[in-house]
């Protein structure tokens, strides 16, 4: 068990460079202000984050015309930067100088045309600023007279410019959901633990060790039928993106997973499928695909080659269909909020952690002796599933319920179901519960024991939930705080009722706000305050984690208060709308419905499809900052809404 046990540790380990390899590196960009006017330079001023609170700026100079810049290396003449917040480290670099020169005195003097560029590592806070100053010389090239200029910097690390917006709909640079993408890792190690799937692992792995010729074959055949697992699940969603993709364009895939998301039908279907496959994951009946198929696959297993490879690797993924199903849909749906590509990534992450421990234990095949026997352990983590697919299958309901608003899934329901769920989860583990297929549990090991403990500790933590408790961890999770009936902190009226969709719509933390773009740009005219403009979704799970973490800061709360008018574009929203509410997009498309209108709003005016998305405007619509999506800290938050007043 305990070879075992590495393995899975080695997986993992081996699985981070893979999802590393779909993180975009935070990109910032800054301000740098002529102070004098007039300077015959231009700075810009970017950052991109390294890791341990080091941040990598640029400074790039476009230089006029008739001028030139000098290097480091000149000390009369280079560039002086000074920093007033951020701790520079290590030494400036900078770019080769582009020409040379004699002077009078006969010396090689070495300088920049057109563009120079200088780079400094500076340790800084995430969400905090860097300021600082930047003294150049620049002189002619005919007469070499010099100019000095000074230049103010300033560069926040604590938005990422992910939008620009131009009205023309630019995809945000969404950053990599790793909830999503660790979410996976673990289901699919999960995977490899249930009775489909477990019994399979020796026997696939002899397989390919007693069926080469060397040891050597028997490690390309293995790490090939590894391959072969992971083409077979990530292959399916790819093609089906893609296809979409360069069929009918982003637009048409957005609405495919939008429609997957949001729409009652396939919420419903989603969660009778999820309670149907916990009812067998309990033992109530066992689900299999049609025998024929399974038995072509195996047949194909028998030839030789890749070909058979492919086939055995064809065969384990219909055989485990029964366990990994209801896991491969989870993943499926809970990263369609995270962008088009990132059911593509999160499946590759599922199917690469299902398939590793087969590649591994066929290259070290001595730890085939120590892994634990099948027996009545399966059975206990296929049920120990079973309670999950239950807690996870409210889910879908729930965005549904949201989204069209039929209010039967209000936040104190669904905390008393996930209560009820987890409570028999932990009598179960404890053995007080038993299920058709399970063996007596005569005595409590340690790892039940310990299972128990974190199970009923997780229900104490929920139960404050049910009187108001914010339950910050869950946020992502559960329904909105303004469906809960009663707080105790009585945050539970709506200040909306009398603005336009106020009926159905929320905002958090009683704060008052509007629903409807026009009228929010109306008020905003009137009392001459900028708009926060919250583009969010019933289905978003960041805008909740956003709300809960973020917005209920006091000093959030009162900016968002007192400075701003503030306007929630939900974009999946199904309520109807009248007649004279109609929105017709760029292509000549009528939106009938609050949802679809929301979304061609922000993807046409802003350039925002990601949920959430935070844009402040004039009360003439001129975006006064570039668009901050999800970010939870803070600081970076009060610095994004204090730099949009001062651009008001």
């Amino acid at each position: 068990m305990k070879k075992l046990f590495n393995v899975l540790v080695l997986s993992i380990a081996l699985m981070l460079p893979f999802a590393a390899f779909a993180q975009d590196a935070e990109v910032f960009e800054g301000k740098v202000i002529d102070v004098q006017g007039g300077a015959p330079v231009e700075w810009t001023l970017t950052a991109t984050e390294k890791g341990d609170g080091l941040f990598e700026l640029t400074f790039s100079g476009d230089i006029a015309d008739g001028y030139h810049g000098y290097p480091l290396s000149d000390i009369f003449s280079a560039p002086v930067f000074e920093f007033t917040k951020g701790t520079p480290v290590g030494d400036m670099r900078e770019t080769e100088p582009t020409h040379e020169s004699v002077d009078e005195f006969g010396d090689v003097v070495k300088h920049y045309l057109h563009k120079m560029v200088f780079i400094q590592d500076v340790e800084a806070k995430a969400g905090s600023t860097v300021t600082g100053m930047i003294n150049t010389n620049i002189c002619t090239n005919e007469t070499n007279q010099c100019q000095q200029s000074s230049f103010d910097f300033e560069i926040s690390l604590g938005e990422r410019e992910a939008v620009v917006a131009t009205g023309e709909g630019t995809e945000q640079n969404r950053p990599l959901d790793w909830g999503s993408l660790i979410s996976a890792i673990i289901w699919g190690f999960a995977a490899l633990l249930t009775p489909c799937v477990f019994p399979m692992v020796p026997m696939t792995v002899s397989f390919f060790i007693k069926g080469s010729g060397s040891k050597a074959q028997g490690r390309f055949r293995a790490t090939m039928y590894g391959l072969f697992i992971i083409a077979l699940y990530v292959l399916p969603i790819a093609a089906l993106i893609l296809i979409t993709r360069f069929t009918g364009g982003d637009g048409v895939t957005e609405d495919i997973f939008n429609w997957l998301s949001t729409h009652w039908i396939p919420n419903l279907i989603f969660f009778v499928i999820f309670m149907v496959f916990a009812a067998s994951f309990f033992g109530a009946f066992e689900i299999t695909l049609p025998s024929s198929l399974v038995n072509k696959s195996d047949a194909g297993a028998d030839k030789g080659g890749l070909v058979g490879i492919f086939f055995m690797a064809l065969t384990l993924v219909l055989v485990s269909f029964s366990c990994t199903g209801p896991i491969v849909g989870t993943v499926i749906i809970e990263s369609m909020n995270g962008g088009l590509w990132m059911p593509i990534i999160t499946m590759a992450a599922f199917a690469t952690a299902f398939a590793l421990p087969f590649t591994l234990l066929a290259w070290f095949p001595s730890m085939l002796k120590n892994m634990p026997k099948s027996g009545g352990w399966l059975n206990s983590v296929k049920v120990v599933l079973g309670f999950v697919e239950v807690a996870l299958g409210l889910k879908f309901l729930m965005t549904a319920d949201q989204t069209y608003h039929w209010g039967l899934l209000d936040r104190e329901i669904y905390l008393a179901i996930w209560i009820v769920v987890f409570s028999l989860l932990g009598l179960y583990l404890l053995g007080k519960i038993r299920f058709a297929h399970d063996d007596a549990v005569e005595h409590l090991t340690v790892k039940r024991l310990v299972m128990a403990i974190a199970v009923f500790s997780f229900v104490v933590y929920m139960i404050p939930g049910m009187w108001g408790a914010p339950l910050n961890a869950l946020s992502g999770y559960l329904p909105p705080m303004t469906s809960q009936d009663y707080r105790i902190d009585g945050e539970n009226s709506n200040l909306n009722a009398d603005v336009k969709y106020g009926d159905k719509l929320h905002l958090p933390h009683n704060l008052k706000g509007y629903f409807d773009l026009d009228e929010a740009l109306e008020a905003a005219k009137k009392q001459n305050k900028p708009i926060f403009l919250d583009i969010t979704g019933h289905a978003c799970n960041n805008c909740r984690e956003m709300e809960t973490r973020v917005w209920s800061d006091s000093r959030v709360k009162d900016m968002l208060m007192n400075d701003y008018i503030i306007c929630a574009l939900y974009v999946d929203d199904r309520t109807s709308l009248n007649t004279e509410d109609y929105y017709t997009n760029k292509n000549g498309m009528v939106m009938t419905t609050l949802g679809r209108k929301n979304n061609a709003i922000a993807v046409e005016r802003f350039g925002v499809n990601a949920q959430p998305g935070y844009v402040l405007l004039s009360p003439d619509e001129e975006v006064l900052m570039p668009v901050r999506g999800y970010d939870a800290s803070i600081e970076g938050f009060i610095h994004f809404l204090e730099e949009g007043k001062k651009n008001m």
